[in-house]
């Protein structure tokens, strides 16, 4: 076993019971390593920055969580370990390199060392996911994958604050982004500063397009969130705009089915 008894469990949940429509979900929320894994070879300082995890996606996703009472599922790892919205299969969910860092305690991993990864943090993460819809299934459910993004990557500087993130259904990123260009002093990006696709992303595949449910991907630049003042701003800004939009999009459904 990968873990032990004094390692942290893969995920939390919160608000298990809520009664908001929304789940969210945070695959990069923390940067925990196995003790097991050492440091991966990396000082402390790479294991920090946003090749590690989200930044400032924990305590948005908390904040939200209580002002929406929305269920939460935060995943505890460092993406360096396995990325969780990454097929286990992809060289990207196990990188030997990130951006420019060479990842020494990824380096030509076994089949039974990365197995051990998805076994471990991977698969119980996933699962609890679909473990919870499963158990809504009788009740509407919308998914909100939460992430936040480097304001430079490879050199390349990103000027968006935020971005809405979509692929075969943009009905929930389409009514957020109109919200958001109504905004003051807002660049919004609109699948960027990436876009989802089938094999770029996990999460909103499997649990959002592939369940039918309506979802949306988003994007918050990390130096706005990094601390908490920034995080209960953005927090508070997407209580606000969720309840609006899934208003908006319940409206849209009813309407469609009379």
């Amino acid at each position: 076993m990968l873990l032990t008894a004094d390692d942290p469990p893969p995920f939390r949940v919160l608000r298990e019971s809520a009664a908001s429509d929304l789940v969210l979900t945070a695959d990069h929320a923390g940067r925990a390593v196995p003790a097991a894994l050492g440091d991966l070879g990396l000082p402390e300082a790479e294991h920090a920055r946003h090749i590690g995890w989200d930044i400032g996606i924990a305590g948005v996703t908390e904040r939200l969580a209580d002002l929406l009472d929305a269920t939460a599922v935060l995943q505890t790892y460092s993406r360096l370990v396995i990325d969780c919205n990454r097929d286990p299969s992809w060289p990207s969910a196990m990188p030997e390199v990130s951006e420019y860092t060479v990842i020494p305690g990824n380096k030509d991993l076994s089949a039974p060392a990365k197995a051990a990864r998805v076994a471990a943090i991977f698969t119980p993460y996933h699962d609890r996911i679909r473990s919870l819809l499963d158990a809504r299934a009788e009740r509407r459910s919308v998914l909100v994958a939460m992430h936040s993004f480097t304001p430079s990557f490879k050199g390349e500087s990103r000027a968006m604050q935020v971005g809405m993130l979509y692929n075969k259904d943009p009905r929930l990123a389409r009514i957020l982004l109109d919200l958001l260009r109504n905004e003051p002093d807002l660049t919004v990006g609109d699948n960027a500063p990436y876009a989802i696709t089938d094999d770029s992303d996990y999460s909103v595949p499997t649990h959002g397009e592939r369940r039918g449910l309506a979802h949306v991907e988003i994007e918050i630049r990390q130096d706005l969130i990094a601390d908490a003042d920034g995080q209960n701003a953005w927090a508070n800004r997407f209580a606000r705009l969720l309840t609006a939009a899934d208003a908006m999009l319940k409206a849209a459904d009813q309407a469609d089915r009379r």
